[in-house]
């Protein structure tokens, strides 16, 4: 195996990271599974990288009732289960920084209690001071709450005037972050989108995708436009086909009632992968700003091919796992899991052939699956490329090779361990014609040596900045579900039952078929190992 190592000399190096400006972090549901698991290690880390203005507070608010004490003795419990080797000192220091209102948040009181708590804490942080440093700062309302909450908040902000500036002519505009999922169909999504709209402007709205956080999937961008020797081969020309997958080894875990109403389309497919599929395949953006990157997505987006209705099986197959094992350990299958109805139809796994319909990616095959209770968790993008027109090496005895040996792939991946491989035909030492497949591999934790930061730490401060690269604009919200929607449609209707898979597999029969009928196979789960 080769490793690649960068040059660490100063010219080589090109950094831009901006630290946030004075903010208040407002977090309804801060009581909740989300806050605890993901943005308070995520927030404190970003504090100790001192990327966090010292004038940062946040205000938790919710529906249980907690003191101020309380609510941070729970914040730092779950700081300290995520952040190891650090001070508890420098984690007290961050979670004094914490407060508390409780509410039910259909009552505008509980809304009128949050804007006089920020008066207060504004005041107290010298958020709007007037001095220069906090002209652009802002307050921050992020849902971490059930979707079907989202247009009561947003509404109630509204109703007490938390969602207008400050100020007349203030640039310090309140922002609303808000998680997936974001509609469960295309009208469901057209009428979230209006109701927001109605309290905030887009440009106060921040969809937040996780997966768009990691590095890896960044790291797209980057590879692709900031070098020269891949993008003149990214295109039809040169490559066969491409495979995104996201696999999962653990089920629904304590899921069971939010899942069955949602299944994997709706949460891994509209979101995490036409994502990745938008930066992988969209046209060199004008500029890196925002709009620029989310227009080139949108574009891509609108030019994949609808599905074909009859039969869906040659271009889309759901499945569901059975009984089965995981890592020596016999597992439930989905319909006895917890909280699911015994005769679900809900897929937890859904494989697709797609085709995008322009210049660059006439006829290529975009392969996409996804699924849970898999082998093993694995997350990639494969790029194939296409085999060498003429073998000059049949007259030299291997009649096989390379004409019909592996082609070059170029593996993207995205988790456990984000790196990148590269694979090509090489002579190996020894006789005169004798080849073999190498691969040169880059290991992000290997390389750099440090923990990958976490994907909430760059999309919170990128929404404290007020960058919106890494978010879903509406339109491309509302084209994604417009490409989704009929599938939707016949799947609750009288379509099959999904196929069954047994936990602990790879694949599937039904969703093999679906790429091998085109005389290719699925790629076998990879990690690219440190």
């Amino acid at each position: 195996m080769q490793n690649i190592r960068p040059s660490i000399a100063d010219q080589d190096i090109v950094c831009d990271e901006t630290a946030a400006p004075p903010t208040a972090m407002i977090v309804f549901g801060a009581s909740g599974d989300l806050a605890k698991r993901k943005l308070f290690a995520s927030l404190f880390q970003l504090s100790n990288r001192g990327l966090l203005s010292e004038h940062f507070y946040l205000l938790g608010a919710g529906r249980k009732k907690l003191s101020d004490q309380t609510f941070r003795q729970s914040a730092q419990q779950a700081i300290q289960e995520r952040s190891d080797n650090l001070p508890s000192k420098e984690i007290e220091a961050f979670v004094s920084k914490l407060y508390y209102v409780s509410g039910d948040y259909g009552d505008i009181s509980f809304y009128k209690n949050i804007k006089a708590k920020l008066i207060k804490l504004d005041k107290k942080y010298k958020i709007d001071s007037g001095d220069p440093a906090s002209r652009e700062s802002s307050h921050i309302f992020y849902l971490a709450v059930p979707p079907f909450l989202y247009i009561t908040i947003a509404e109630q902000l509204g109703s007490v005037g938390l969602s207008c500036p400050r100020k007349p002519d203030s640039r310090q505009r309140p922002r609303l972050v808000v998680e997936k999922p974001f509609g469960r169909d295309l009208q469901s999504a057209a009428d979230l989108n209006n109701k927001i709209h109605q309290c905030f402007d887009e440009s106060q709205i921040y969809r937040i995708d996780h997966y768009l956080g990691k590095e890896t999937v960044q790291n797209i961008l980057m590879f692709r436009f900031a070098n020269a020797i891949f993008e003149p081969v990214w295109n039809r020309n040169y490559i066969d086909h491409v495979q995104i997958t996201i696999a999962e080894s653990i089920g629904i875990e304590h899921r069971g009632s939010y899942y069955d109403k949602v299944g994997a389309l709706r949460d891994m497919f509209q979101n995490h992968m036409l994502q990745m599929l938008a930066l992988a395949a969209m046209e060199p953006p004008a500029s890196f700003e925002a709009d620029s990157i989310r227009d080139e997505k949108v574009k891509l987006l609108r030019s994949i091919r609808p599905f074909k209705l009859e039969p869906w099986s040659t271009s889309i197959v759901r499945g569901q796992y059975g009984p089965g094992v995981i890592n020596g350990k016999e597992v439930a299958g989905y319909r006895s899991e917890p909280s699911v109805e015994p005769g679900s139809k809900t897929e937890t796994f859904v494989a697709a052939k797609l085709f995008i319909d322009n210049w660059r990616w006439k006829d290529v095959p975009f392969y996409l699956r996804t699924g849970k209770r898999l082998v093993r968790k694995d997350t990639e993008v494969a790029i194939i490329f296409k085999k060498v027109p003429h073998s000059m090496f049949v007259s030299s005895g291997l009649a096989e090779a390379p004409r019909s040996g592996p082609p070059n792939v170029l593996v993207l991946q995205i988790q456990p361990e984000e790196g990148i491989s590269l694979s090509f035909q090489a002579k190996r030492p020894g006789s005169k014609i004798c080849m073999s497949t190498l691969n040169m591999d880059f290991n992000y934790r290997t390389v750099f040596g440090v923990d990958m930061p976490g994907a909430y730490q760059r999309l919170l401060l990128d929404c404290m900045v007020g960058d919106q690269t890494l978010f879903t604009r509406a339109d491309d919200v509302k084209v994604t579900w417009q490409f989704l929607t009929p599938i939707l449609q016949a799947w609750e209707g009288d379509d099959p039952a999904p196929y069954e898979y047994p936990a602990g597999s790879e694949s599937f029969p039904a969703a093999d078929r679906l790429i091998e009928s085109d005389g290719r196979k699925w790629r076998k789960f990879s990690i690219i190992e440190s």
